[in-house]
């Protein structure tokens, strides 16, 4: 299979029902081996355009991956921004807001995070956990303190999701290309990756009992989705369903969206004019005339 991007692209104004939505598809590598052949490249293309991000100093990209407990997320994240440089790449996971951060606005602490120009930022989970989670859980709404007014179950969602829209506009317009990622895993490929956490020693630690019992919410949390996808996938901040029910293939097609959208901003390392380059000339003189071992 090749990957094109846009065939996992939410258009902006699409109803989204993801039950329409593969959880997986024909693979993009035929053996395990060719796999690893084909991630290695795309990681390495991936790297080389990072650099050229940070030395072209233009843009900053936000990568939001949003899921289902199981999904694949972390393995994503590690594997597809493996040859990255670390000083040019952040990772932030948001889970329960601290009692600081519910303060504020439920965008507030995100926005401490973003990435600087030049670099890429990553939010494992992000500000969209206030229209799933806390519409699953309206009890967490209720929790955070805001004004009566603003407490309208018939509005709220509609009124966040005009907030996110408008923050990833602004974004854009100085110059962050922001990917939203949902994977898109089946219930029975969860229940077996739990057993499969249960089972292996080395994976207990990644299960609780919040885990299963959050499972129980699994239509709620489809409805959120599809509502939230619909809502706010947009020609400059899209979202893209991935099928996460093969790490691999996801792996690889989370890899091939991102160098899309990195080739689509036409980078160039900066040049140098005339003034620059006399500079690098007599600085070179210098270096040369110096004694051997000097």
């Amino acid at each position: 299979m090749t990957i094109k991007p846009g065939d996992f692209q939410v258009q902006e104004g699409h109803k989204v029902e993801l039950d329409k939505w593969p959880t997986e598809v024909q693979p993009a590598y035929p053996s395990t081996k060719i796999y690893q052949t084909l991630l290695d490249e795309q990681v390495d293309e991936l790297s080389e355009l990072q650099r050229l991000l940070y030395a072209s100093n233009r843009h900053a990209v936000l990568l939001i991956f949003q899921a289902m407990d199981a999904a694949g997320k972390d393995g994503v994240i590690r594997h597809v921004m493996s040859g990255v440089n670390p000083q040019g790449c952040q990772v932030f996971s948001f889970k329960h807001p601290s009692p600081a951060e519910l303060e504020h606005d439920f965008l507030w602490r995100t926005s401490q995070c973003l990435p600087e120009r030049g670099r890429i930022g990553i939010f494992n989970r992000s500000y969209y956990e206030e229209v799933l989670i806390v519409r699953v859980h309206p009890e967490i709404l209720r929790g955070q303190g805001l004004p009566d007014g603003a407490l309208d179950e018939k509005t709220i969602w509609r009124e966040r999701y005009r907030s996110i829209i408008d923050l990833e506009a602004h974004l854009f317009r100085n110059g962050t290309r922001i990917i939203k990622f949902f994977l898109h895993l089946s219930r029975e490929e969860q229940r077996r990756r739990f057993l499969e956490r249960i089972d292996e020693p080395d994976k207990n630690w990644k299960f609780s009992l919040a885990d299963i019992e959050e499972r129980a919410f699994w239509p709620q949390y489809m409805q959120a989705y599809e509502a939230c996808l619909s809502a706010t996938s947009t020609k400059i901040a899209p979202w893209y369903v991935v099928p996460a029910d093969d790490k691999k293939n996801a792996r690889l097609i989370v890899s091939r969206i991102i160098l899309e959208t990195l080739k689509s901003l036409r980078m160039r390392y900066p040049e140098s004019g005339a003034e620059r380059q006399q500079e690098l000339l007599a600085i070179r003189q210098r270096l040369m005339a110096e004694e051997p071992g000097s």
